[in-house]
């Protein structure tokens, strides 16, 4: 089972840091030309796919973090010594870097932003409320990128080693 549980966790977290490197690498960059209604919108419209609960994004992110306890569970019974400990790392780098940060700082930037209505709003407004989501909102998304991609690579070389 322990096994198992690490394939899945490791598929599940690696499709995470795949969608938060998308992010990173292709819809931000490729965004961040669009005047400030424009890319407002762009990132309300992607946002939205998420918050009306998008099945398969929903399957591969909760769906990590449990398979991820589960598997720390096995993995304290079954697992010693260094791949024990790796095991823990991977689980806190991705519960405390990816997972801590998405609920605490990027939802709610998310949240905020799905608030601003792009029509009627002067260029002020939009120029604000997007100067308060695009450089905390990116830092983040970078940081949450690392620690999935880390925590992908640890849950590997664990099942590399068993």
């Amino acid at each position: 089972m322990l096994e198992i549980g690490l394939v899945v966790t490791a598929l599940l977290c690696g499709l995470v840091a795949g969608l938060l490197f998308g992010f990173a690498v292709v819809a931000m960059p490729g965004i961040k030309s669009l005047s400030d209604s424009e890319f407002i919108r762009a990132f309300q419209v992607m946002d939205r796919v998420i918050q009306n609960n998008q099945p398969l994004f929903l399957l591969a992110w909760a769906g990590s973090v449990l398979a991820l306890i589960a598997t720390v569970v096995l993995g304290l019974a079954g697992l010693d010594g260094t791949d024990r400990v790796l095991l823990i790392v991977a689980a806190a780098l991705y519960l405390v870097g990816v997972q801590l940060p998405t609920i605490g700082i990027n939802v709610p930037l998310n949240n905020r932003l799905q608030q601003v209505e792009t029509e009627g709003a002067s260029a002020a407004e939009l120029a604000n409320a997007r100067q308060a989501f695009e450089p905390r909102w990116n830092r983040w998304n970078r940081i949450r990128t690392a620690m999935a991609v880390a925590a992908t690579a640890i849950l590997i070389t664990i099942l590399a080693r068993i």
